[in-house]
Protein backbone atom coordinates (compact mmCIF):
# COMPACT_ATOMS: atom_id res chain seq x y z
CA UNK A 1 0.00 0.00 0.00
CA UNK A 2 1.74 3.33 -0.89
CA UNK A 3 1.17 6.31 1.76
CA UNK A 4 1.88 9.92 0.82
CA UNK A 5 2.73 12.64 3.37
CA UNK A 6 2.52 16.12 2.34
CA UNK A 7 3.87 18.83 4.03
CA UNK A 8 5.76 22.38 3.43
CA UNK A 9 2.13 24.57 3.87
CA UNK A 10 1.19 27.53 5.98
CA UNK A 11 0.50 30.98 5.58
CA UNK A 12 1.91 33.32 3.10
CA UNK A 13 1.58 36.94 2.16
CA UNK A 14 0.77 36.81 -2.09
CA UNK A 15 3.88 37.72 -3.95
CA UNK A 16 5.69 35.25 -1.47
CA UNK A 17 6.81 31.28 -2.32
CA UNK A 18 6.29 28.15 -0.80
CA UNK A 19 7.74 24.57 -1.51
CA UNK A 20 5.32 21.53 -0.77
CA UNK A 21 7.01 18.20 -0.59
CA UNK A 22 5.08 14.69 -1.08
CA UNK A 23 7.23 12.14 0.74
CA UNK A 24 6.18 8.31 -0.50
CA UNK A 25 6.34 4.94 1.56
CA UNK A 26 5.06 1.24 0.52
CA UNK A 27 5.53 1.56 -3.18
CA UNK A 28 8.05 1.88 -6.32
CA UNK A 29 7.79 5.99 -6.46
CA UNK A 30 10.19 5.59 -8.89
CA UNK A 31 7.53 4.09 -11.36
CA UNK A 32 4.23 6.12 -10.36
CA UNK A 33 3.58 9.05 -12.22
CA UNK A 34 2.72 11.60 -9.98
CA UNK A 35 0.35 14.78 -9.32
CA UNK A 36 -0.63 17.78 -7.18
CA UNK A 37 -4.12 18.89 -6.85
CA UNK A 38 -5.91 21.45 -4.40
CA UNK A 39 -9.47 21.96 -2.83
CA UNK A 40 -10.73 25.22 -2.13
CA UNK A 41 -13.71 25.53 0.58
CA UNK A 42 -16.63 25.05 -1.12
CA UNK A 43 -14.95 23.71 -4.41
CA UNK A 44 -14.39 20.74 -5.78
CA UNK A 45 -10.43 19.08 -5.98
CA UNK A 46 -8.74 20.31 -8.87
CA UNK A 47 -5.60 19.46 -10.67
CA UNK A 48 -2.28 21.47 -10.41
CA UNK A 49 0.49 19.86 -11.95
CA UNK A 50 1.49 16.90 -13.05
CA UNK A 51 5.11 14.98 -13.74
CA UNK A 52 5.57 11.22 -15.38
CA UNK A 53 7.75 9.09 -13.62
CA UNK A 54 10.57 9.72 -16.01
CA UNK A 55 10.59 13.67 -15.04
CA UNK A 56 10.18 13.53 -19.10
CA UNK A 57 6.52 15.17 -18.99
CA UNK A 58 4.80 17.49 -16.89
CA UNK A 59 1.42 19.31 -16.93
CA UNK A 60 0.23 22.54 -15.29
CA UNK A 61 -3.57 23.97 -15.14
CA UNK A 62 -3.78 27.63 -16.80
CA UNK A 63 -4.05 29.03 -13.44
CA UNK A 64 -1.15 28.25 -12.16
CA UNK A 65 1.51 27.68 -15.78
CA UNK A 66 4.61 30.30 -15.38
CA UNK A 67 4.38 30.25 -11.32
CA UNK A 68 4.22 26.58 -10.40
CA UNK A 69 7.25 23.92 -10.84
CA UNK A 70 6.44 20.29 -9.90
CA UNK A 71 9.61 17.90 -9.83
CA UNK A 72 10.73 14.66 -8.16
CA UNK A 73 13.64 13.25 -6.55
CA UNK A 74 13.63 9.22 -6.87
CA UNK A 75 16.17 8.39 -5.01
CA UNK A 76 14.60 10.54 -2.14
CA UNK A 77 10.73 9.13 -2.95
CA UNK A 78 9.79 12.85 -3.00
CA UNK A 79 7.89 15.21 -5.52
CA UNK A 80 8.10 18.41 -5.09
CA UNK A 81 5.64 21.51 -6.05
CA UNK A 82 7.70 25.07 -5.87
CA UNK A 83 5.31 27.61 -5.96
CA UNK A 84 5.84 31.46 -6.82
CA UNK A 85 4.14 34.69 -7.15
CA UNK A 86 0.83 33.36 -4.85
CA UNK A 87 -1.69 34.90 -4.96
CA UNK A 88 -5.05 34.61 -2.41
CA UNK A 89 -6.90 32.27 -5.04
CA UNK A 90 -4.29 29.96 -4.90
CA UNK A 91 -5.48 29.21 -0.99
CA UNK A 92 -6.25 25.40 -0.80
CA UNK A 93 -5.76 22.55 0.36
CA UNK A 94 -3.22 20.51 -1.77
CA UNK A 95 -2.94 16.94 -1.99
CA UNK A 96 -0.18 14.73 -3.78
CA UNK A 97 -1.32 11.59 -5.68
CA UNK A 98 0.34 8.94 -7.00
CA UNK A 99 -0.39 6.72 -9.71
CA UNK A 100 0.51 3.29 -10.76
CA UNK A 101 3.28 1.41 -12.73
CA UNK A 102 5.11 3.35 -15.83
CA UNK A 103 2.56 6.19 -15.75
CA UNK A 104 2.70 9.83 -17.40
CA UNK A 105 0.66 11.95 -15.24
CA UNK A 106 -3.12 12.89 -15.64
CA UNK A 107 -5.02 15.71 -15.18
CA UNK A 108 -7.93 13.41 -13.63
CA UNK A 109 -8.65 12.75 -10.08
CA UNK A 110 -9.78 9.27 -11.29
CA UNK A 111 -6.46 8.36 -12.60
CA UNK A 112 -4.90 8.60 -9.28
CA UNK A 113 -5.64 5.17 -6.83
CA UNK A 114 -3.65 6.98 -3.82
CA UNK A 115 -3.91 9.98 -2.02
CA UNK A 116 -2.28 11.93 0.82
CA UNK A 117 -3.92 13.91 3.83
CA UNK A 118 -3.18 17.04 2.33
CA UNK A 119 -1.62 20.12 3.44
CA UNK A 120 -3.24 23.73 4.01
CA UNK A 121 -1.70 26.69 2.01
CA UNK A 122 -3.11 29.92 3.10
CA UNK A 123 -1.95 33.02 0.99
CA UNK A 124 -2.90 36.42 2.69
CA UNK A 125 -3.28 39.83 0.63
Amino acid sequence: QVQLVESGGGLVQTGGSLRLSCAASGGTFSTYGMGWFRQAPGKERGFVAGVSWRSDSTGYADSVKGRFTISRDNAKNTVYLQMNNLKPEDTAVYYCAARRFGSTWSSSLAAYPYWGQGTQVTVSS
